[in-house]
């Protein structure tokens, strides 16, 4: 990938709260919570690990990778139970089901991505009372969050010939000053569409690209609120408001797998993908048109499908080479300062906790680690199911809800 290399010119922007409600600390209503970011703020680190964690109840929802939502004393999750997809609203203390709400979704795998199951793989997102889901052939849903009720849906057979990309919807939705906003579509098909939030009624839609798996942040850049991601063959910059590309780089992985969510540093947005590498791109105005400066590039490591964490400085995540491998990266320069042990995992779900990393593996292990730029310090090590978990995990208090193949648990550190 080339870009155009300009100088002496620098513009910030700041990564905003793209969810307009006010919420509890606790709370998480959306895809890494409420600023999209890994960072959680409503746990409580204990005096002393415990050796095992106690599990407070736990409930078979059906598949899926979407990851459960907090909202108060309630959880939300997204699964398929047989052949239907089904929305979950889950009461926190006991695990009781207060309401569902399911509707019959015929879906056939992709053969190279059946062990990942029909879905869904996008996470829901709670604003003002309702939620809203993205199944894994694209039906978008709004429900009354108290009650259950279905508000409206939408399904984009209309728009877009394709359902969905060739590995199912992954991207999660976001809701901006009562937009909520979707990649629709498949591949060559599909496109960026905004959505009255409380109607359904479509206020835009961009048709440059189809949807890849990454979900969007939003910043602000040059005094515009943009919607920045991955599409399926590029790296866009949508204006939140009208819907025009503001700006783009190509950007391609193998097998059409663009996967990681964007990270904001400063006025730096960072991304990467499998066999890509890890880049960093100054976005601005200047000369009349918009311009992406690439500032640091790193080869050393590379992301598949983990979306990293930032505290400071330092970015961790986990690299899909010597076949899972966490590392910590210099913001600001791209300068790798450590990697980890190999062989860790296909893909790790990351939450950031004060001065500590959850990293919640495929393959079941919850590993917490301090943060620091000269190595990675194990303080524990659990395992956690009995089955893969590739949904991020949420934490809550002074517990973790964890969502394996089938099944919903409440696990708890005292």
């Amino acid at each position: 990938m080339r870009f155009q290399k300009l100088s002496g010119w620098i513009l910030s922007f700041f990564f905003v709260m793209t969810i307009a409600l006010a919420i509890r600390a606790q709370d998480w209503p959306g895809w890494r919570g409420a600023n999209r970011d890994g960072v959680v703020t409503g746990f409580t680190i204990p005096a002393r690990w415990p050796d095992v964690l106690k599990t407070s109840w736990k409930v078979t929802v059906g598949t899926g990778h979407a990851s459960p939502l907090v909202i108060g004393n309630r959880v939300y999750l997204h699964a398929r139970p047989g052949e239907d997809e089904a929305v979950y609203a889950i009461d926190l203390k006991t695990g009781k089901t207060i309401w569902q709400n399911s509707y019959p979704v015929a879906y056939a795998m992709n053969p190279a991505a059946r062990d990942h199951g029909k879905g869904p793989k996008s996470t829901p997102v709670y604003v003002n009372g309702r939620l809203y889901t993205l199944g894994i052939t694209g039906i978008l849903s709004c429900y009354d969050a108290s009650k259950g009720r279905l508000l409206w849906r939408k399904a984009f057979e209309d728009r877009f010939k394709a359902k969905a990309p060739l590995f199912g919807t992954a991207m999660s939705p976001i809701v901006d000053r009562g937009l909520l906003i979707v990649h629709a579509g498949g591949n060559d098909q599909g496109g960026l569409v905004a959505l009255d939030a409380a109607t359904g009624a479509e206020k835009w839609a961009w048709t440059g690209d189809g949807p890849g798996y990454a979900s969007p942040i939003i910043v602000e850049i040059a005094g515009k609120r943009t919607i920045v991601t991955q599409s399926q063959k590029l790296i866009i910059g949508i204006h939140v408001e009208t819907g025009a590309l503001l700006w783009k780089i190509p950007f391609t992985t193998d097998y059409v797998q663009n996967i990681v969510t964007p990270v904001a540093y400063r006025d730096l947005l960072i991304f990467s993908g499998l066999n890509k590498g890890v880049f960093a791109v100054r976005v601005g105005w200047r000369d009349n048109r918009w311009v992406t400066d690439q500032i640091w590039e790193t080869k050393e490591v590379s992301i598949y499908m983990n979306s990293p964490v930032l505290k400071g400085n330092l970015l961790f995540g986990m690299s899909h080479r010597n076949k899972g491998q966490f590392f910590c990266l210099d913001a600001a320069t791209g300068k790798v300062l450590w990697t980890g042990d190999p062989r860790q995992g296909e893909n790790a779900a990351m939450l950031l906790v004060n001065d500590f990393i959850f990293s919640l593996t495929n393959d079941a292990d919850l590993i917490i680690t301090r943060v620091a730029d000269k190595g990675a310090g194990v303080v524990k090590k659990y395992h956690i199911a009995q089955s893969a978990t590739w949904a991020h995990p949420a934490l809550i208090g002074k517990s973790l809800l964890i969502k394996d193949e089938t099944t919903l648990s409440l696990l708890g550190f005292e």
